[in-house]
């Protein structure tokens, strides 16, 4: 997933009900999958976040000793920038790129 080419709102926007459940025909079944998308993107999100870290780690045992790395805030502001989760979720489901299927 590329997130610097998202187009999903920052801010919280009001959608269309009805277009938003129009594939599954039941809005609770249709949040239901955005959620749970909304919860594999979150993880991806947070698996990047944690490797691109860990570059910056230093491991003291010295709690005084507080190290500001700039390169380590650019990448904190650049994620904390990105649109939530549920948000890519949803634009995903509009657009028609999540799979699913009715469990039988």
């Amino acid at each position: 997933m590329d997130l610097k080419k998202t187009n999903a709102p920052v801010n919280t926007i009001t959608y269309n009900k009805s277009k938003l459940e129009e594939p599954t025909g039941n809005i609770y079944e249709a949040i239901t999958i955005m959620a749970k998308r909304a919860n594999q993107i979150n993880t991806e999100i947070k698996k990047e976040l944690i490797e691109k870290l860990e570059e910056f780690a230093t491991y003291n045992d010295s709690l005084e000793e507080v190290f500001e790395n700039k390169e380590q805030i650019e990448v904190s502001k650049f994620y904390e920038k990105l649109p939530k989760p549920h948000a890519l979720a949803v634009q995903e489901w509009e657009e028609g790129k999540i799979y699913y299927r009715e469990a039988k």
